[in-house]
This record gives structure tokens, sequence and C-alpha cells, in this order.
């Protein structure tokens, strides 16, 4: 039987970590060579998605880098870690209308830049940013270009100053900071309560087991929920290799695009099938209409 290969998305529950979820997902799977798409805190739920086997070299060469997320807030209120589990800084009272925070909100939308929280895992002269903020120093992070892609207030309640957030946003964007952001621009100070990642890698929660459901699962079972590695590549053009093409490129060839009768330009990514429909992996145009391999599915 073949090695197991592919993807498995968790629904990462809160108090877990993502090596958590790594190590229990490697005892299940029965195999060390596992990554993850995309760390979560601790205290965030939602769409992890584990890569297993081969499929593990595509971690960081996933075409989907933006991110969705569900996340609720409080206004009137700073911690240290712009979140609930933070030290309280201050308090603000000031009532805040319905009007007043969906102009906020939608402030936040487009190409912004945004410093990084101090309890964060950005090195700035080597060291983490939380290690230093631990230990109660506090020093100036550069900002950094972010895109919002949508930002919508989907609730609110006036009166108890709570509401939540649905964000479609660029990788690397800090929800708890832009919370605290639009706390800023209100004038009242604001954290963030919860946070749901509804989407990552072009996976969602629909694609998503328990972790407990995975738990007792054996490499049999495991075997049978995993998404084929293609899909991580499914916004790509496909292309059918035949059979001589096919073993060239397997073999590390570079083919001819105009030969291959492609018109496409250099830095394009190609889905690549064989003419029974396996997948065989991706290549990239070169300047010189070349096909290289980027990723190679061996094939079974």
């Amino acid at each position: 039987m073949s090695e197991l290969s592919g993807v498995i998305c968790v629904n990462k529950p809160q108090d877990f970590t993502s090596f958590d979820v790594v190590a229990i997902m490697r005892r299940a799977a029965g195999t060390r060579k596992i990554g993850h798409g995309g760390t979560l805190d601790p205290m965030a739920t939602g769409v992890l998605p584990i890569y297993i086997g081969r499929a593990a070299k595509t971690a960081d060469l996933n075409p989907v880098g933006d991110k969705r997320y569900r996340a609720s807030f409080r206004l009137g209120v700073a911690t240290d870690t712009q979140d609930v589990w933070g030290k309280t800084l201050c308090e603000n009272g000031t009532a805040v209308s319905l009007s007043d925070i969906t102009s906020a909100v939608n402030s936040m939308q487009g190409d912004i830049m945004q410093i990084p929280p101090m309890y964060s895992a950005v090195k700035v002269n080597g060291q983490r940013l939380y290690d230093l903020a631990r230990k109660g120093i506090e020093v100036e992070r550069k900002a950094r270009p972010i895109t919002v892609h949508s930002i919508t207030l989907s609730d609110y309640d006036e009166n108890e100053r709570t509401g939540v957030l649905d964000i479609h946003c660029s990788k690397g964007t800090y929800i708890r900071t832009i919370i605290s952001d639009i706390g800023e621009k209100l004038g009242c100070g604001a954290i963030m309560t919860s946070l749901c990642r509804t989407m990552a890698a072009g996976f969602t929660l629909g694609d998503c087991h328990d972790i407990e459901t995975l738990r007792g699962c054996t490499p049999d079972e495991i075997r049978s929920l995993i998404i084929p590695t293609e899909r991580v590549f499914s916004c790509y053009e496909e292309v059918t290799l035949d059979d001589r093409q096919r073993r060239l490129f397997m073999n590390g060839v570079v083919l001819d695009c105009k030969r291959m009768g492609l018109d496409v330009s250099a830095g394009t990514r190609l889905r690549l099938k064989s003419v029974e429909g396996e997948f065989i992996g991706v290549a990239q145009v070169d300047e010189e209409s070349g096909l290289r391999s980027v990723y190679l599915n061996i094939l079974k």
C-alpha cells in the first residue's frame, strides 16, 4: 500500500497549539512527515490544514495566502495583548453608536499599514517580540503593509458594546490589532474576545474534522479522509501531458511550452495531469518558455 499523502483539515480547538495538533496527527497517521498551513494561536479556533507525507512539501507552495476570520470584540477596554486574555491597561465607558462603529470598521478596509503587536512571533534584532513583552520590554516596531479585502460588522450590541467581525485579509494580518485600531479610532479602546479562522489555504470549516475524532483514527481511517494533494493547486490552469512529455518531465527535463502549443507568460504556474487524469505536479514557466518543475507528485 502506498504511503499516506495529502491534506487533512482540522478544526483546531481552543487551548491547543498548532504543534499539539501536528503531534496528534503524527500518531494517528503513523508518520512524522507532517506539516501545517499557517500557525494559529492557542486561544484561536478554526481551519488548520495538515499536510501529510509527500504533501508536506506543498505547505510553503500553497498559492492561496489570504485568510478569513470571524472575530468577537468588546469596546471600552485595552489590554497589553490586545485581547481578552491580557492584562487590562485601561477601561472607558464611552457609548458607541452603530453608525460610529460601522464607520470605524469600514475605514479598515483596503491596503493599510499595520504595526505588529508586542505579543507576536515577529522578530526584531533576532528576538521574538513576545519574549521581550514577557520581560516587560517594549520596542519600536515598523508598520507593515497588509490588505483587508473585506471587513463586515455582522453583529453589534450597542448596550453591551460587543460585536462580531467577518474579515477577509492577506497573510500576516493580526486580527486583534485591527480590533485594537478600531478601538483607537473610536477613542474608547477595544479587545478581541474570540477568534475563529474560517478559511486558510483555500480550505474552509466545511473541509475540517474534529481533533478528537482524528485522534482515535487508524492510519487506514485517516487515508479515507485525506484530500488529494492536487486540490492545493486547484486555482492553477490544468495542462495534460502525453506519455512522452510525462516521462521527460518526471525525469527532470524542461519542456518547451511553444512546442506544446502553450501561450503562457514567464512566471505562470500550471497544474499538470497525465492522459489518464493522474496529478503529476506543478510547473512554472521560465523566461525561455521552458516548463520547469516546482512540485513533483510521485505517481504509483
